[in-house]
């Protein structure tokens, strides 16, 4: 089991309640999305618990990038909200649960449960939000639908970007040239319609895709 969260207290407070069952064993803890990526391709651990709003990379293209490098890993997400704009995208990607943090340890033992099995397993708030929006035939907002043009290159951009790093902070993370960094926020900029960092910044914290409290 691989835990991801950017705080350390909901990580080790996760990982006491899931040691408690005799048959999960933590192997690891990620602060950020980059990290748990990393540490998943390293410890191959059969189950991933991980938040959405992390810094440097978020939990959905986290969440795509250990599908890629760890196929085997079962990816639960649990997030302090119900972003249920994303859902069908991380379901799309491969994940196998979604649940709230408020969540009992019992719902979250279930959820890893099912994932095991290769079930789905949703918090029941979330699942009412995911039938009204079938229901309703709600559409994606806008702002959903225009970052839906990035790639995933663009979104991890965009991302780093709204969090106030430099350009030259971004390079070295996503190990890229300075004039890459450039032509994707171009690039970004272009798809978005937007003209300044400003607007990326509140068209980020907008989505979901950033917490303004950073």
């Amino acid at each position: 089991m691989l835990i991801a969260d950017d705080h350390t207290i909901v990580r080790e407070g996760l990982a006491k309640l899931l040691e408690a069952e005799p048959w999960i064993r933590v192997v690891g803890q990620a602060r950020d999305g980059r990290e748990a990526v990393h540490k998943a391709e390293e410890l191959e651990p059969d189950v991933v618990i991980m938040d959405i709003g992390m810094p440097v990379l978020n939990g959905i293209e986290a969440a795509r990038k250990i599908r890629k490098v760890l196929p085997s890993a079962k990816i639960v997400i649990l997030s302090m909200h119900s972003h249920d704009r994303y859902i069908s995208e991380l379901f799309s990607i491969g994940v196998s649960g979604y649940l709230l943090k408020d969540s009992s340890g019992s719902d979250i033992v279930s959820a890893i449960e099912a994932a095991l099995r290769g079930d789905k397993y949703l918090s029941p708030s979330v699942s009412r939000k995911v039938v009204e929006q079938y229901v309703s035939m709600k559409r994606t907002t806008p702002g959903q639908d225009r970052y839906s043009l990035l790639s995933n290159r663009e979104r991890e951009v965009l991302q780093l970007i709204a969090e106030g790093r430099s350009t030259k902070d971004i390079a070295e993370i996503l190990c890229v040239s300075v004039s890459t960094v450039k032509t994707h926020r171009a690039k970004i900029m272009q798809k978005l319609n937007i003209t300044n960092e400003s607007q990326l910044i509140r068209f980020a914290i907008g989505i979901g895709l950033v917490d303004p409290a950073l």
